[in-house]
């Protein structure tokens, strides 16, 4: 998921000490190639408070003593998707063991924050113009699992943790979500026109978001919504057909930003990924072509340039950039 604002850059990978998180976060310089800061303070402040209140904090409590004193992140993850006490404390009470459960998300940091830098560090070589603003991971009100502007990438810890349709394997899963949003920072420096636009339609928005999961793969290894490939499984024909009907509707409901905790949706990623690597497919200069991807104007220009087709075969991707 998506926003965009004002640039932020920080060019050093600094990532943070995982034991003893609960009650003292910290950030350490690490030698692993040019990436951003990954704040976690916002999760152990949170968790301070859940445990005091034995996990029933008030509205005013988780205004004041989490939201409030937190990280600049938090408060533009608050502002983006009106985060607040009284919205956390609602989402507590309706589901009270997605944040129970969050804490086990904590445990793939030390390995996952390794591979986050290694993908970066190949959107770095894939695309040399990109910049590395800090990833907050925090705790919202169940959702978003992440959004982003170009002042960095802000992740639902609880969000992430709970979504029972999302790649199994949470390292994985943070892994390939945090990559996915990566490129989302590049579009809303790049294009902040299209990527800021508060009308797109879906032709428009699925192109972002495919785009942001084509890099993914690229760079990490997996788009971010792993659970897609099979759901639309012998049905490409089918679906595109009704994509192509419905592209130029601002009306985005039925193709993104519909999934539950329990209930994929967001078809429009899996569409606009594939034109993406279409895009990137016919392209004969394939480091253009990516920058072409992540630096995209024109949707319906990119479009027509892709060589998509609804029911095209695509190929295995090669993220040599050759």
């Amino acid at each position: 998921m998506k926003h965009a604002h004002v640039m932020v850059v920080v060019n050093a990978l600094i990532l943070p000490v995982i034991s003893g998180w609960a009650g003292s976060a910290a950030s350490i310089a690490s030698d692993l190639p040019d990436g951003p800061v990954i704040h976690i303070e916002d999760v152990a402040a949170f968790y301070k408070l859940y445990d005091a209140t034995n996990g029933h904090p008030t509205a005013e409590q988780l205004q004041h003593e989490y939201l409030d004193p937190g990280s600049a992140g938090l408060h533009r993850m608050a502002q983006l998707r009106n985060v607040t006490g009284a919205s956390i404390a609602a989402a507590m009470t309706k589901y009270p063991d997605i944040y129970a459960d969050a804490k086990r998300c904590m445990a793939v940091l030390p390995t996952g924050r390794k591979r986050v830098a290694t993908a970066l560090h190949n959107l770095g070589h894939l695309y040399p113009e990109a910049q590395f603003p800090p990833v907050t991971i925090a705790i919202g009100r169940g959702k978003p699992v992440g959004v982003t502007d170009a002042t960095g990438v802000m992740i639902g810890l609880e969000a992430l943790c709970a979504v029972t349709w999302m790649e199994p394997n949470l390292e994985d899963r943070f892994v390939h979500v945090v990559a996915h949003e990566y490129a989302h920072v590049q579009q809303a420096i790049a294009s902040p026109a299209l990527y800021d636009d508060e009308k797109p339609t879906v032709i428009e928005e699925s192109l972002i978001e495919g785009a942001a999961e084509f890099t993914a793969e690229l760079t990490s290894g997996s788009v971010s919504s792993t659970d897609l490939k099979a759901i639309t499984k012998g049905r490409e024909k089918a679906i595109e057909t009704a994509f192509v009907a419905d592209e130029n509707e601002t009306d985005l409901s039925k193709w993104l930003y519909n999934g539950t905790l329990t209930k994929p949706g967001d078809l429009g990623y899996w569409v606009g990924y594939r034109i993406a690597k279409s895009y990137y497919e016919h392209a004969s200069d394939k480091r253009r072509a990516i920058r072409e991807i992540l630096d995209m104007k024109d949707p319906k220009e990119f479009l027509a340039k892709s060589g998509w087709y609804p029911g095209i075969v695509l190929h295995q991707t090669d993220a040599s950039g050759g």
